[in-house]
């Protein structure tokens, strides 16, 4: 979605080799679009005319300047010029190249999109065997005649998926990250064998999640909002209910406990309650009582009559979210995921990861299953900029007595690219820029 006149203010860039600098605070106006990737010292800002800017680290020449442009750093916001003609779509990032997705408005068919590229190949995602130093077309005929839907950068390979349902791959591939069955990287383009889909959908409602060594191919057809959107398009989610319930025509419905549990005022005996009513409600009755559980908000209020005596509607979502954190003896059973740390381990139930992170997402609802309950972290947060990330990730909020630094700041930008919280709302970074200058102002 374009984000027409936004002054973005207090974006801090946030790159090792530039914390030098005294104040690195970008200044812009009418952006459109910000685009950056996992592990990526580069940053790309489109403005609402389609013009495109960067800046960063540009060893290899990543940021697309063109050959005559080899400084390593680039310390301003610079726009970048030989630009394909066309509307960019997306641009991911690796640690050595850029890929930029655009679509052709002009031809006289169906738009088309094509992949262009930037950066050192060696063994990287680049998808051609020689360095580029301007934004340049990667051409394979493998998607000459599809439509690409969805690109994914990881640490050094990419990955393509096409709208003839046709996963590609280039890159670095020493861990199998490529997915085609050996540790061969990759300079050209390649076709990965896909794995049988669990669910009889369109290719465009599948993703694809590139991590720094890993990769996956997950159905989703949701979008990060905020946490009341959050929940309510969990409710259509199936991968992890944990409990069924039956209308009067013996039609069944799936809901997760642990959000009920909390919706219903932690209370067993309200779960039965709703079990009953349940029971004497069709289904689509019933599926707004459910609707209205986890949204938070009156769809019906004949139906909302018989449940308001279940269910506080008075509490925000947030409030039960930050309940589900605090309550963390109570609920020790249902947190089924460790994120391991060099210090401490910390454990999350899997619902609200899918929730909140892209990057786990992808990791629980991949075609390949993996049923790991134990991953390690390697974002290099320190351990309070990492309880920030914990405590957000439930309640959308930092908490008052946090005192935020310019260190803290600088970690939470990586850790947001590393765990894929880009398109979450509202953004930890707006929030950690607000209570920073509101500290700094008293």
């Amino acid at each position: 979605m374009e984000l027409v006149q936004i002054v973005i203010a207090n974006l801090v860039l946030i790159l090792k080799h530039l914390e030098k600098q005294k104040n690195p605070i970008l200044m812009m106006k009418n952006v459109s679009k910000i685009f950056s990737g996992i592990n990526s010292l580069v940053v790309f800002l489109l403005n609402s005319n389609q013009e495109l800017f960067g800046c960063g680290d540009n060893e290899h020449s990543k940021v697309g300047l063109g050959e005559s442009r080899k400084e390593i750093e680039i310390q301003k916001l610079t726009q970048i010029q030989n630009i394909p003609k066309g509307k960019i779509i997306d641009i991911k990032c690796g640690i050595d190249h850029s890929i930029m997705l655009i679509e052709n408005e002009n031809e006289n068919e169906n738009p088309k999109r094509k992949l262009y590229s930037c950066g050192y190949c060696n063994v990287n995602g680049l998808g051609k065997n020689e360095n580029t130093y301007e934004f340049t077309e990667i051409k394979s005929y493998l998607f000459k005649n599809d439509n690409i839907l969805e690109i994914s950068c990881g640490y050094e390979h990419t990955l393509i998926l096409t709208s003839n349902s046709k996963l590609i791959g280039f890159g670095y591939n020493s861990f199998g990250q490529l997915g085609i069955g050996n540790t061969k990287s990759q300079l050209i383009p390649i076709q990965i064998e896909l794995p049988k889909l669990r669910f009889n959908e369109n290719i465009s409602n599948y993703h694809i999640s590139c991590g720094n060594e890993k990769s996956f191919l997950y159905y989703s057809s949701l979008s990060f909002s905020n946490l009341e959107e959050d929940l309510i398009n969990l409710f259509e989610r199936k991968e992890f209910c944990d409990i069924s319930f039956k209308t009067k025509n013996g039609e069944k419905i799936e809901a997760h406990k642990l959000i009920l549990k909390y919706r219903l005022n932690q209370n067993e005996n309200q779960i039965e309650k709703l079990q009953e009513i349940i029971s004497k409600k069709s289904i689509k009755e019933s599926n707004q009582i459910f609707e209205m559980i986890y949204s938070n908000r009156i769809i019906n209020p004949k139906l909302y009559s018989e449940i308001k005596e279940i269910i506080n509607l008075n509490e925000k979502i947030e409030e039960t979210m930050k309940r589900i954190y605090l309550n963390e003896n109570e609920n020790e059973n249902e947190k089924d995921f460790i994120i391991e740390r060099k210090e401490k381990q910390y454990k999350f139930p899997k619902l609200i990861l899918i929730m909140r992170s892209e990057l786990y997402r992808g990791m629980f609802l991949s075609v390949t299953n993996d049923t790991s309950n134990k991953v390690k972290d390697y974002s290099e947060l320190s351990n309070e900029s990492f309880q920030i990330f914990e405590y957000w990730i439930y309640s959308n909020q930092i908490k008052n007595d946090i005192q935020i630094t310019q260190e803290i700041i600088d970690e939470i930008e990586r850790g947001i690219d590393y765990f894929q919280l880009n398109q979450t709302y509202p953004n930890l970074f707006d929030l950690l820029i607000n209570k920073f200058n509101n500290q700094n102002q008293n």
